[in-house]
């Protein structure tokens, strides 16, 4: 595993992340010590969710038109029924 510098990783911090990405984990040192390693995360796991609530809901058959008078009535004041 490489071991780089504190100074080092500061200078060269995004070509380092690029590697560990990659699979190539490192670690930052100070005057020889080593303090941290740095490795890559794994992505988080994404769950589908389109029809996530399937059988759950029921949208009535008239959901267009819901309202439709009170929201004329907001727009020229005329209700058309409804």
């Amino acid at each position: 595993m490489r071991v780089v510098n504190i100074h080092e990783a500061k200078t060269h911090l995004s070509r380092l992340i690029e590697a560990a990405i990659r699979g190539e984990p490192f670690v930052i040192a100070k005057a020889g010590t080593p303090l941290v390693k740095v490795t890559a995360l794994e992505p988080p796991a994404v769950s589908p969710r389109l029809g996530f609530m399937i059988g759950q809901i029921e949208v009535p058959e008239d959901f267009d038109r819901m309202a439709e008078g009170e929201i004329a009535d907001l727009f020229d004041g005329t209700n058309r029924g409804g």
